[in-house]
């Protein structure tokens, strides 16, 4: 076994934090207190060709697997972009996966190259507010009409609504209950976010400001049927490529969250005086902070793992998930304790660790809740019977 990241991980990982470090706390504080989309930096990122990081490179990418794009958005979290940070070129690093497998050539050459270039944003349309984590039982449906579909339906905690161009889009194309099985008759678009026909309503949230969370509402949507991805009726199998590669990010991005929480722990631990002495030679607040370190790095393990089975073409669903579960558990005890450390200063916004607070504790819920995870593990790990 070898636990050295490669000499060009080690590249990507430098060049990354370097450029990350131009954009501040103070720069993340005040996009987040005024729900301003990052620009500058997703910019920055833009002409760094960081975005086409996993886009081939015939669409003018690089080419590069999960486990570089794990990298990539571990040291933009773990800068003090956090969430905010990370969720802003998210979906352009690898959630145009599906048009990359499934999506015609015309498709791809019209999209992928500006992804890359930063000019074009896309969000995600899959959770509807009666579905929740049912993928199956959405009711947004694409009715044929000639040479289009019609969609109609409504969207809820749709990432980057506001700021983007495009959506791709889970609806049915077949109902639930007239479906062979229950994953039969889900069709996936690539198509125009149009506003005339699409009504975006950004939702109040309690952190990760800079990139809004919107619901949408779909009345009368037209979309060419040359906007499908693949065939109709297959679009679960087809977001079904994408989802342990988005566990895997977000575990990246826990992860790093969970490093510059801590990192902000110990630099107030040592520089705070109470009593005559740095607060940090106290074991109660110590080794809070050593063990938060010990299970960010164990969980560091079985993500770059994970990726490792994934960019290698291996079966990686059980490390996936169990990525996801541990590096969001041990990121947000790490900035749970970095506040703790903070004392009162803490819960003031001067020192940064309450929005990493926040934004850590979205890494719990979002793509899927912890306890989902376990249901998966206790099910297609252990064999024990299904809980839902």
């Amino acid at each position: 076994m070898d636990f050295e990241l490669t000499d060009d991980h080690q590249t990507i990982r430098s060049a990354v934090r370097g450029l990350a470090a131009k954009f501040d706390d103070q720069y993340w504080m005040e996009k987040d207190e005024n729900h301003e989309f990052p620009a500058e930096f997703y910019g920055a990122f833009a002409d760094g060709g960081w975005l086409g990081m996993t886009i081939p490179e015939e669409y003018g990418g690089h080419g590069l697997g999960i486990t570089e794009a794990s990298i990539l958005l571990e040291e933009v979290a773990a800068s003090g972009a956090g969430m905010n940070g990370a969720s802003s070129m998210h979906l352009s690093i690898f959630g145009m996966h599906p048009v990359v497998v499934h999506g015609s050539e015309e498709m791809k050459r019209e999209n992928l190259p500006r992804i890359v270039e930063g000019d074009l944003h896309v969000c995600f349309g899959v959770t509807e507010p009666g579905a929740g984590l049912d993928t199956t039982r959405i009711t947004t449906f694409a009715k044929r009409d000639g040479d289009d579909y019609v969609i109609n339906g409504r969207k809820v905690w749709i990432s980057k609504a506001m700021e983007s161009e495009k959506i791709l889009l889970l609806t049915r194309t077949s109902k639930f209950e007239d479906s062979v099985r229950k994953t039969d008759g889900l069709t996936l678009f690539l198509t125009d976010l149009d506003r005339d026909h699409v009504e975006i309503r950004p939702i109040r949230k309690m952190g990760r400001n800079a990139v809004t969370s919107n619901e949408l509402f779909i009345d009368n949507l037209r979309v060419p049927a040359a906007h499908r991805i693949g065939e109709e009726g297959q679009g679960f199998k087809y977001i079904l490529d994408g989802l342990n590669p988005e566990r895997m990010l977000v575990a990246a991005e826990a992860l790093g969250l969970g490093r510059a929480a801590l990192r902000r722990g110990v630099d107030y631990g040592r520089e705070r005086e109470v009593f005559g002495r740095p607060i940090g030679m106290n074991q109660g607040l110590q080794f809070p902070l050593a063990d938060s370190l010990a299970r960010l790095d164990a969980a560091e393990l079985i993500l770059r793992k994970a990726t490792w089975l994934y960019d290698n073409g291996l079966p990686c669903a059980k490390e996936a998930n169990m990525a996801k579960y541990l590096c969001a558990d041990a990121g947000f005890q790490a900035a749970d304790r970095a506040l703790q450390t903070h004392g009162g200063m803490g819960y003031s916004e001067e020192y940064h660790v309450a929005r990493y607070f926040r934004e850590a504790r979205l890494t719990k819920i979002a793509p899927l809740s912890q306890e989902m995870v376990l249901n998966y593990l206790g099910e297609h790990v252990l064999g024990l019977p299904r809980s839902y």
